[in-house]
C-alpha cells in the first residue's frame, strides 16, 4: 500500500543570530536580516514521512511551503533528502501573516493539491514558538490531528499508528487516516542530504527564480521537467485576500523590547551546608527563584 504525504515546512530566521533589527516597527520578523534555515522540527517531520516513504514503496513526499521567493530553498533541501516535488506558496498578499492567517492559507492550498492521505508538520517553529498552525490547518481541513508525535510506528488498513512524548511520559495511539500530525523535536533527526539527489536537483527552480537568473534554463527544464517547482500566489489557490496576511492576522504586536543579559558582580561561596542554605534564602527573598 502507497501513500500521498504533504509535509508542510517553514523557512525561518535563524535565532542563534538575534540582534537589534531583528524587528520591524510593524512588529513583523524583519527576515532579511538574519540568515535563513529550515525549520528543525519541520525537518524532524521530514524525516518521519521519508522513512514511511521507504517502507511503503509507492508513497510520495511533497512539502508546502510559505514565504519570499527564497524560501524555494526550503523544496530543494527536501529534494535533496528524498522528497518527490513541493509548492511554494509566495505573494504580497501572504506577508505578515500570523498562525490564523498562516493555516488559511496553507489550508487552502493543500485543497487545491487534492489528493493526500496523511499530513505531517513540525510541532512549533522556533521564530514564533506558538505550536498552532498544524492544529489550525486540521481544524480548517476538517482532520483530525494528533500532536507531539516522535515516531511514527506503521500504517496498516487506513489506520496510523504514532508513539507521542508528554510531558510526563510517552503514549502510543491508533487513528484514521486521512490525519494531520505535528512532530516534536526529540524525534529522529532529518537525514543528511543525498549526493545523487543534489545533482539532480540542484537546477530546480521557481518560476520567478528562473525569471531572475542570468543563465537561460529554457532547453535544461523542458528535458527535465522535474526541476520545475510549484509556485502558487494567492489567486491560483482560490484564497480570499482578506483572510491572508496582515489584513487576516488578528495577532497585533503592541511593543517590542530588546533584552541585553550582561553579567554582574559575582560571588565566591564557601563549600559549606550553610554558605549553600543563606544564598537559597537570598534568592527566595528577592524573587530570583
Amino acid at each position: 500500500m502507497s501513500y500521498k504525504i504533504i509535509v508542510l515546512a517553514k523557512q525561518v530566521p535563524d535565532t542563534r543570530n538575534v540582534g537589534k533589527d531583528a524587528m520591524k516597527a510593524d512588529g513583523t520578523v524583519n527576515r532579511a536580516a538574519l540568515p535563513a534555515i529550515f525549520n528543525p522540527e519541520d525537518l524532524n517531520a521530514l524525516e518521519q514521512a521519508l522513512r514511511l516513504k521507504d517502507r511503503y514503496p509507492g508513497t510520495t513526499v511533497t512539502l508546502l511551503t510559505m514565504g519570499p521567493g527564497r524560501a524555494a530553498e526550503i523544496i530543494r533541501e527536501g529534494l535533496y533528502r528524498g522528497a518527490d516535488g513541493g509548492y511554494l506558496l509566495t505573494d504580497r498578499a501572504f506577508a505578515g501573516a500570523d498562525t490564523l492567517a498562516t493555516s488559511y492559507a496553507l489550508s487552502m492550498a493543500i485543497r487545491k493539491i487534492k489528493e493526500y492521505d496523511l499530513i505531517l508538520c513540525g510541532r512549533q517553529a522556533i521564530d514564533g514558538d506558538t505550536a498552532q498552525v498544524g492544529p489550525q490547518v486540521a481544524e480548517k481541513l476538517g482532520l483530525s490531528q494528533v500532536t507531539y508525535a516522535e515516531e511514527i510506528r506503521e500504517i496498516n488498513k487506513g489506520k496510523i499508528t504514532i508513539k507521542r512524548r508528554l510531558e510526563r511520559g510517552i503514549e502510543v495511539v491508533e487513528a484514521a487516516l486521512p490525519i494531520v500530525v505535528t512532530v516534536n523535536g526529540s524525534a529522529a533527526p532529518c537525514r543528511p542530504r543525498h549526493a545523487k539527489q543534489v545533482q539532480k536537483y540542484k537546477h530546480a527552480k521557481t518560476v520567478t527564480e528562473k525569471q531572475d537568473a542570468d543563465t537561460d534554463y529554457t532547453q535544461l527544464f523542458y528535458n527535465r521537467p522535474y526541476l520545475d517547482l510549484q509556485e502558487w500566489s494567492v489567486a491560483d489557490v482560490g484564497a480570499d485576500v482578506v483572510q491572508c496576511g496582515l489584513s487576516g492576522s488578528p495577532t497585533k504586536v503592541k511593543k517590542i523590547e530588546n533584552v541585553v543579559f550582561q553579567a554582574k558582580e559575582n560571588r565566591t561561596l564557601k563549600p559549606t551546608d550553610a554558605a549553600i542554605d543563606e544564598l537559597m534564602k537570598e534568592l527566595i527573598q528577592n524573587h530570583t527563584i
